[in-house]
């Protein structure tokens, strides 16, 4: 399996697997927490964080889970692309209605998906 030396820990970047959801913009596949790129979710305090994570552990049971791990960390988490069964989770996600994107990380690649309910109820992260 091919991997990359991330300081003293290597990770896998095409890791099969089952996941554990922390919110709609973290995700634990293999134990390693991942942050989604581009992905700006509510926070799990509110209503919408709260609806938000249940979309996306719907989304994901039952689901093979794959990374592009970016190299960098934020907090306790690698940053990373997934993917479920080939589907950009970060895309689905925001199509759904349950986050917007972070154009500061994502280079904008999901604005476009970014449904009008979701921009009117959703408040964007002032880092994005």
């Amino acid at each position: 399996m091919a991997g990359v030396l991330l300081g003293a820990l290597w990770l896998p970047i095409k890791a099969m697997a089952e996941v554990h959801v922390r919110d709609a913009d973290t995700i634990v596949v293999r134990g390693t927490p991942v942050r989604l790129n581009g992905v700006d979710a509510p926070e799990l305090g509110t209503r919408a964080g709260q609806e938000s994570r249940r979309w996306m552990v719907t989304f994901l049971r039952g689901k093979q889970v794959t990374c592009d791990f970016s190299g960098e960390r934020t907090h306790d988490r690698w940053v990373g692309v997934c993917y479920a069964e080939g589907e950009d989770i970060g895309a689905a996600v925001i199509a759904a209605g349950y986050a917007l994107d972070c154009a500061r990380y994502s280079g904008g690649r999901y604005a476009h998906l970014e449904t009008p309910a979701a921009k009117s109820r959703l408040t964007r992260a002032r880092y994005c």
